[in-house]
């Protein structure tokens, strides 16, 4: 009920309103007006921390490919020898936080986005609904050059020395109003103030949306849902018939991915951060059930031994990379407060 939901809003949000729709317009404009009080409030509260931190997120709702960036950026900063620390919401767990996340915590209680990173990441992981108090415990905890956060360009407590907004280039900015009227958290003029605009795909922009740089994500390898270790057997061949779940932002992306591999997926979308149960997945057939990495974690408890999770591995352009290597370079140093 909630992933149809979900996905009927996505449509009604990337069309031009209907005329019935206009009757949210004063909704919209209470919403814009409270974001911005809440924005000015929190900003006036923010105290710098000592490390930069760099904040990945978005302007509308919907899945645009901010935990693989996370982790590519990650895994580029960590190669050039910075020490890499990253902070998440932990959404889809019960946990408040602070709380320091690992690869065998349970996504139930710090959210199935935070295991992921911990098991791609090599630095620290902390999940924590205030970003600034998780941020400053993560730091109290183990020392780093620079603090990711994944999601959170609209959580302005939390200094930040950079920002990075990801645009799915599927959707852009939808219809271009804010909820409840469309899918953005704060209007189009937001854009203009981010430090860099990252499309995720192809697509040719609208005018109004000036792109830094373009990322794509490509399908990595197969790994088994009960372990996560590389997939030993035969990998799904061309032509096979699977069942196929996700429960992300944008399912079709990931079912568009398996077509793209030459599969044939019965599709079982859910909605983003869905708890999975065992019951859910029993088909009923002998076909093999495959996923995201992201749902993989909140099903290695009861997986069967022919489930499969498809890595996603996001290719970044040169100049992320650099920019944010800048943002390090130049952050003038702090003490913690």
């Amino acid at each position: 009920m909630r992933a149809a939901l979900e996905r009927r809003l996505l449509a009604l949000w990337h069309a031009p309103p209907p005329p019935a729709a206009r009757l949210l317009q004063p909704l919209e404009t209470a919403f814009i007006t409270l974001a911005r009080q809440r924005r000015e409030h929190a900003e006036r509260r923010a105290v710098p921390l000592p490390v930069p931190v760099v904040v990945v997120g978005n302007l509308a709702v919907g899945g645009t490919g901010k935990t693989p960036l996370v982790i590519a950026l990650a895994q580029l900063l960590t190669r050039r020898g910075v020490r890499v620390g990253v902070v998440s919401r932990g959404y889809g767990g019960r946990a408040h936080g602070p709380l320091g996340v690992d690869a065998g915590s349970d996504a139930r209680r710090c959210g199935d986005e935070a295991v992921l990173l911990a098991a791609r990441v090599a630095g620290p992981v902390w999940v924590g609904r205030d970003r600034e108090r998780t941020a400053r415990a993560l730091l109290a905890a183990t020392p780093v050059d620079v603090i990711l956060s994944d999601d959170g360009l609209q959580h302005y407590r939390l200094a930040r020395a950079m920002e990075i907004c990801v645009l799915d280039a599927t959707r852009w900015l939808g219809n271009g109003h804010c909820l409840p009227l469309g899918p953005l958290r704060e209007p189009p003029a937001r854009l203009a103030e981010v430090d860099y605009v990252l499309a995720n795909g192809d697509a040719e922009a609208p005018s109004v949306i000036g792109v830094h740089g373009r990322m794509r994500l490509l399908p990595g390898a197969w790994r088994q849902v009960r372990d996560d270790a590389p997939l030993a057997a035969a990998a799904p061949a061309a032509g096979e018939r699977v069942h196929a779940l996700a429960g992300i932002g944008n399912p079709q992306r990931f079912f568009a991915t398996l077509r793209a591999l030459g599969l044939d997926p019965v599709e079982h979308p859910f909605a983003d951060h869905h708890r999975f149960r065992e019951r859910e997945l029993q088909f009923g057939d002998r076909l093999r059930v495959v996923m995201t990495e992201k749902d993989a974690v909140k099903c290695r408890r009861f997986a069967a031994p022919h489930w499969l999770a498809l890595g996603i591995e996001a290719q970044l352009p040169d100049s992320l990379g650099a920019a944010v290597m800048r943002c390090i370079t130049t952050h003038p140093p702090r003490p913690l407060a």
